[in-house]
């Protein structure tokens, strides 16, 4: 029995997602659109819920870019499921898409024409077909997407101490008794040895004021303070944690930053 090929479609213009599934809809007639996200967010949501074997992504979404969903995507993918062939789909010409080429199995250029459309059909019905290519589908993407992760640029001074508000008073903690950072929806959780403390701004806007050789990102959401980590240990599935000195949790670590910790 031939298997039936799922396509998710992430477009925040509801007549541009239209218009792309019709476009499928004739080229492919065997392809299930299995639905359409209208936002960033949205879209890593439904992907990981119907783990398709396609995703096209629109580079510009609010909540989240196609590269940001690509990039949680690939942290958060379930290990016994192939990880989705992407087509990212933008307005931006051939050579602003350098970058994001590299990312995905293809990408089409807006409007969508069929023409464009039915090579990049081809394309992926060619890769659907060649197995341990699509096995290998995941490990290529992590290496892209690490090498896409932009290196933040360092502040013109150091971050020393951080101020916390907690109640009414404002915690003076020294940044080198850090534990780890913690992006929360709107803040950041500033975790030490005895506390946790809320900080109003981004783990963006927080990165560039650390020094890079004592804290690593480990995940899109976690800074580590390296001179914290007491191991790092690999589960049955190849996942990687962090174990903490003095500390019961275990962070995790994202596929785009595992290589920190291959043995030297």
């Amino acid at each position: 029995m031939t298997k039936t090929i799922r396509a998710l479609i992430a477009e925040d213009e509801p007549i541009l997602a239209l218009a792309l599934t019709q476009s499928l809809r004739r080229l492919w007639p065997e392809l299930q659109v299995c639905g359409v996200a209208e936002n960033g967010i949205a879209a890593v949501q439904e992907a990981l819920a119907h783990r398709p074997d396609l995703l096209f992504l629109d580079i510009k979404m609010p909540g989240k870019t196609g590269m940001e969903a690509a990039q949680e995507l690939v942290e958060d993918w379930p290990d016994d499921t192939p990880f989705p062939l992407l087509v990212f789909v933008t307005a931006y010409d051939e050579y602003a898409l350098q970058a994001f080429e590299q990312a995905a199995a293809d990408y089409v250029l807006k409007p969508v024409s069929d023409a464009r459309l039915g090579k990049t059909v081809e394309r992926l019905q060619a890769r659907l077909n060649r197995q341990q290519e699509r096995s290998e589908e995941l490990e290529r993407i992590v290496g892209q997407l690490r090498a896409l992760v932009p290196s933040p640029a360092p502040a013109a001074r150091r971050l020393s101490i951080i101020r916390a508000a907690v109640g009414n008073q404002v915690r003076m903690i020294p940044v080198a008794d850090v534990l780890y950072f913690e992006a929360t929806d709107k803040y950041v959780n500033v975790v030490t040895g005895d506390s946790e403390s809320l900080i109003r701004t981004s783990l963006k806007e927080l990165l560039p004021q650390l020094d890079g050789e004592q804290f690593w990102q480990i995940h899109r959401g976690t800074v580590v303070n390296v001179g914290r980590i007491q191991a790092a240990v690999r589960d049955e599935n190849g996942r990687l944690s962090l174990k903490l000195r003095g500390r019961d949790e275990s962070l995790a670590v994202s596929r785009v930053f595992a290589h920190l910790f291959r043995q030297m």
